[in-house]
């Protein structure tokens, strides 16, 4: 096991660390989170010009077939530039499309991702806020050669500017994770309604009323009634990628600790040359590092094979948990000025509240820790 990065890594983080300083400075994070759409489609596009949509998609479909240590790469620099766009929803559902969707399916959508053409969203979640099988009550019953889907789904992130949606409904099953099934269902057919949801974080979530929403035979994302393994991939690959922003997010938090508290002066002297000041640094330091290692050692599981459900979820757990902790310490050696609004504190901690709370939250992920470990 070898978790360096490789060359081409290397150069992936550095260009991508340039492209969003330049291109995604805080006056515009702050001016998006603001706007109704949440994200800039003039820099989406140019995203895809550097290939990052594609960076999941297999080669045969016009992506570059990378892997997920490579995604992690990437992450870890829109964490640390706080970029809002709908990367995330997109790769995941990306990578499902690749991995379950049939030939037809993969030719017509995957190469549109690639190219930065088609934004998808993943509908999981519903008013229960659960990312386990037995929250999922919305129905799917066969109808005219086709289903219709009912229901709610709730925080749905990147619904408002989705072509595409990947939507998790039951269509039988005996047990809570029998019976599920993923479909590709278009924003604009007839019964879909979607509300943008006002968040902390502003990250654009939204509720999806389902009624009676018609949908054809190849629509069907993977086969019927056996799709959990399949959310819970996703489930899994959404927890490490808010786990990889968090990284870099966090990083940048400590680069301005450190710097501010090597310049900041109290009672005549820099507040960095305080033990107590050292040790919250000392504390941020072993938090990054540690949330670094655990993130990509659980890509690399993936990126291999391997199971590793355990790694993600007590990965999932500790991130949330670290980031938590490097907001705080972070506003309190800023002092005063890092409670206010307009210090650029206020958004990581806001980035902070909501990706703790994605795809699980700690205590969510405990649970499947203690269950692989117990069962």
């Amino acid at each position: 096991m070898d978790l360096a990065l490789t060359s081409s890594q290397e150069m992936l983080k550095q260009s991508a660390r340039d492209f969003l300083a330049k291109e995604c400075p805080k006056s515009l994070v702050r001016e998006l989170r603001e706007a109704a759409v949440g994200h800039s489609p003039a820099l989406w596009q140019r995203m895809a010009e550097l290939g990052w949509m594609g960076l999941m998609v297999p080669a045969d479909n016009d992506g570059t077939g990378a892997n997920f240590s490579d995604l992690v790469v990437l992450l870890e620099e829109m964490g640390r530039a706080l970029l809002p766009s709908p990367f995330v929803s997109t790769t995941l559902c990306a990578m499902a499309i690749g991995e379950a969707g049939s030939a037809e399916q993969k030719k017509s959508l995957l190469p549109k991702i690639a190219s930065g053409d088609l934004i998808a969203s993943f509908a999981l979640t519903e008013p229960t806020a659960t990312f386990s099988a037995d929250g999922v009550k919305a129905t799917a019953t066969e109808n005219g050669g086709g289903y219709l889907i009912n229901g709610t789904k709730l925080f749905v992130r990147d619904a408002n500017v989705a072509d595409c949606i990947v939507c998790v409904a039951r269509t039988g099953g005996a047990s809570p994770e029998e019976g599920i099934t993923l479909f590709l269902v278009d924003p604009k057919t007839a019964g879909v309604s979607i509300t943008p949801l006002k968040t902390i974080g502003r990250d654009r979530q939204c509720e999806i009323v389902l009624a009676n929403v018609r949908v054809a035979k190849d629509s069907v994302l993977g086969p019927v009634g056996q799709g959990w393994p399949l959310v819970a991939k996703m489930v899994q690959w959404g927890a490490l990628a808010e786990c990889a922003e968090m990284v870099g997010a966090g990083q940048q938090v400590l680069e301005w600790v450190v710097d501010y508290a090597k310049q900041r002066v109290q009672f005549g002297r820099p507040i960095g040359s305080f033990q107590a000041i050292q040790h919250k640094c000392a504390n941020m330091l072993a938090d990054v590092d540690g949330s670094r290692f655990m993130t990509y050692y659980a890509a690399w599981k993936l990126s291999e094979g391997m199971p590793a459900t355990a790694d993600v979820s007590q990965t999932k757990a500790w991130v949330s948990d670290a980031f938590r902790r490097i907001t705080r310490e972070g506003h309190q050696i800023f002092g005063g000025l890092g409670f206010t609004v307009d210090h650029d504190m206020h958004l990581y901690s806001a980035k902070e509240k909501v990706a703790e709370m994605a795809y699980g939250d700690a205590d969510f992920h405990r649970k499947i820790v203690a269950r692989e470990l117990l069962d």
